[in-house]
């Protein structure tokens, strides 16, 4: 990712702090912004206290010069009016937005968002597709995971002596050669979306593999069939 400003986040409760701890110790200057003083008590980082549905805060937080604007609020309302606003000060920014709820989606987008992600829809799907493939504690994790906008995830099982078998991500490269992103493994139990280029995996992780339909069914033909 190339940064031409700072990233700006709006929320700091449950997904913002998932986005921050992804964002400490990186190469990029951030911003969080959360109505609640409270939370950032003993925090590092660059914040500011005040609405992130408030043009007046959006402003003084850098939103015109930021190259990326999480929108993590708790309020679709809320989430609509940041989006909207924060389109309307940065055209070029690129901005990630959370729907509470999957009725405001279409409305998110049409405020000015790149990309929605709602977390009732990738969690409800996942344990579905879980849930519809287990077998007393026998289940088959190997499923694709359709989520919105045409982008899946495929999760595949990684067998002793196959192909991912001791490769690195930097080894498979397969943003460059498909164009999909390998977003998180999950190996004895313990899930991890802290990857690199150095990362390596082994006979028994589980990968979680995003791209569009068409990268997905690209990884498939070429790796799993």
């Amino acid at each position: 990712m190339e940064s031409k400003g700072h990233l700006v986040v709006l929320g700091y409760g449950d997904v913002g702090k998932s986005i921050v701890s992804e964002l400490s110790g990186g190469l990029f200057r951030f911003v969080v912004v959360d109505s609640n003083e409270k939370v950032f008590e003993n925090v590092e980082f660059e914040h500011l206290v005040g609405n992130g549905a408030d043009e007046e805060v959006l402003v003084a937080a850098g939103v015109k010069t930021a190259s990326f604007v999480f929108v993590a609020l708790n309020d679709d309302t809320n989430v609509i009016f940041a989006t909207l606003i924060s389109r309307g000060l940065n055209p070029v920014a690129t901005i990630v937005a959370r729907a509470n709820s999957v009725k405001s989606i279409d409305k998110i987008y049409k405020a000015g968002a790149d990309y929605v992600g709602s977390l009732s829809i990738v969690a409800g799907q996942m344990l579905a597709k879980m849930s519809a493939n287990c077998i007393g504690k026998i289940c088959r994790i190997d499923e694709d995971i359709m989520l919105y906008e045409g982008i899946e995830i495929e999760k595949h099982h990684i067998e002793k002596g196959s192909f991912f078998d001791r490769k690195s991500i930097e080894d498979l490269d397969l943003e460059k050669k498909i164009g999909c992103t390998i977003i998180g493994i999950e190996r004895g139990g313990l899930v991890t979306t802290t990857i690199n280029k150095q990362t390596v995996l082994h006979a028994g992780d589980v990968i979680a593999v995003a791209g569009s339909s068409k990268q997905i069914s690209e990884f498939k033909e070429k790796y799993l069939d």
